[in-house]
């Protein structure tokens, strides 16, 4: 994948997936997979490059997704641990 292809994947997923429920998480991945497809071909980068290195990019996301939220669960329980 070019360093161009990374670096649009990587600032695209910071700046759009963020926590979410777990119980939305393939909805919101199937939504942002398409949205990301779009800005990446707006951009000039095919879908194909950025599938070609991380596979398929719907399960990256959802991935992502799902880290987010275990971190959001960790840090409230740790929270409430703490009062």
């Amino acid at each position: 994948m070019s360093e161009h292809a990374i670096e649009f994947l990587r600032g695209w997923i910071g700046e759009k997936v963020h926590c979410q429920s777990q119980h939305k998480i393939d909805q919101q991945a199937e939504t942002l997979a398409r949205e990301c497809a779009a800005k990446a071909a707006e951009v000039g980068i095919p879908l194909e490059d950025i599938q070609e290195e991380v596979g398929d990019i719907q399960e990256l996301i959802a991935s992502r997704l799902e880290e987010a939220a275990e971190a959001d669960e960790h840090q409230q329980a740790a929270g409430k641990a703490a009062k």
